[in-house]
């Protein structure tokens, strides 16, 4: 069993570590606090590579795998996660189900773009009434004259708000025939007749996260936009949002790293009683069960992505690592919060923004319960 990361691994990490806190990390608190969407930001993103490292050079991308884009994701999310949000959606999600599941036109036309970075991604799933319960989503898709009308409301969609996001992917009931019931999914322009962005949501962090509720009117999109097997639509959507999982797993790896970084260095220059706070044992225990989360959690995001790349199956070692990584690390920045005392609850120490955004990991790409059921139905069949 070798632990060791390629060079090629190693190089990928510490470039974006190094841009992520050149670039993002200053920056982090201030776009947080104004809620502005950092495109500037986005665009070197893009330049860079990031939305396209584990496609093929062909669609856009670098060619190379999954354990480098979730390394990256991390770093990404150390320094700010809201914009590591942006980076699952668009490539994890979004880009990874058109590579898996689209036509040859549908990669050229989609993919690339969104590869490359250009555009960006959006994915439309969760509805007012079904939020875990995803199969009971209510929105339709008729074929009519050789376009598919769609109806229904998405909720919580990442990315939609960006003027440079171009495309979601729409999950719906199908009423057609034989198919009718069945779950499909479609890839759907944002500028598609019919397509309405609701109020952008106030969230209590990822201020600067474009999201939105989408009504779908009477939506009309070419025929030719279905993704996939028109009959395994949510199996679709399942497979890519065990990667997902993996993708917040890493993320959540990331706020801790950065919770761990900021207690650390608050504990060594914070004197009380003489001497430094990090002298004290409760508060070396503290970072102490950082610290081994931290390993373990990142352990496990590791794995599960090798096993991705293997094509080996993953489920229980992505919601395994989702569901330790995003407890984690809520606790990482509660602790820090701690350590930090009473500047802890200060907008201008960075611990409290993490501790605000903590919790958001553990609800995104289903929720700490959802990855206990999963986790639960696995153990049957071990």
């Amino acid at each position: 069993m070798d632990f060791n990361l390629t060079k090629e691994q190693q190089m990928i990490r510490q470039e974006v570590r190094n841009f992520a806190q050149k670039e993002i990390a200053p920056r982090a608190e201030e776009i947080n606090r104004s809620g502005e969407y950092p495109y500037d930001i986005i665009e070197q993103m893009a330049d860079i590579g990031l939305m396209g490292i584990p496609f093929s050079e062909e669609y856009g991308g670098m060619g190379s795998d999954w354990v480098s884009m979730h390394l990256c994701l991390e770093e990404i999310s150390r320094a700010d996660a809201a914009l590591g949000g942006l980076l699952d959606v668009t490539t994890s999600v979004v880009a990874q189900e058109i590579d898996a599941f689209g036509t040859e036109a549908q990669k050229k036309k989609w993919l690339v773009p969104l590869a490359q970075g250009k555009e960006i991604g959006a994915f439309g799933l969760t509805e007012p009434d079904s939020g875990s319960d995803a199969g009971a989503l209510q929105t339709t898709a008729e074929l009519k004259d050789g376009e598919w009308v769609l109806n229904g409301t998405k909720q919580f969609i990442t990315n939609i708000g960006l003027d440079n996001a171009s495309v979601m992917l729409v999950a719906a009931r199908v009423i057609d025939g034989d198919n009718t019931g069945t779950i499909s999914t479609f890839i759907v322009p944002k500028n598609a007749p019919g397509l309405k962005l609701g109020d952008r949501y106030r969230k209590i962090a990822w201020h600067h996260s474009a999201t939105h509720e989408v009504f779908l009117s009477d939506c009309r999109i070419p025929e030719e936009n279905l993704l996939g097997d028109p009959k395994r639509g949510f199996a679709q959507h399942l497979t890519v949002l065990e990667t997902g999982r993996i993708s917040v797993a890493s993320m959540a790896v990331g706020v801790a790293q950065a919770c761990m970084d900021e207690a650390l260095k608050y504990a060594k220059g914070r004197k009380q009683f003489g001497r430094p706070i990090f002298e004290f044992q409760g508060i070396q225990f503290k970072l102490a069960d950082m610290a081994v989360g931290i390993e373990l959690a990142r352990n496990q995001y590791l794995k599960a992505a090798w096993l991705k790349d293997q094509g080996k199956p993953h489920a229980f070692e992505a919601s395994a690592a989702k569901l330790f990584a995003t407890e984690m690390a809520e606790k990482a920045a509660s602790d820090a919060v701690s350590i930090h005392g009473g500047y802890g609850l200060m907008e201008e120490y960075p611990v409290s923004r993490y501790y605000r955004g903590a919790k958001i990991l553990q609800i995104v790409e289903g929720t700490s319960e959802i990855q206990r059921l999963i986790i639960g139905r696995t153990l049957t069949r071990k």
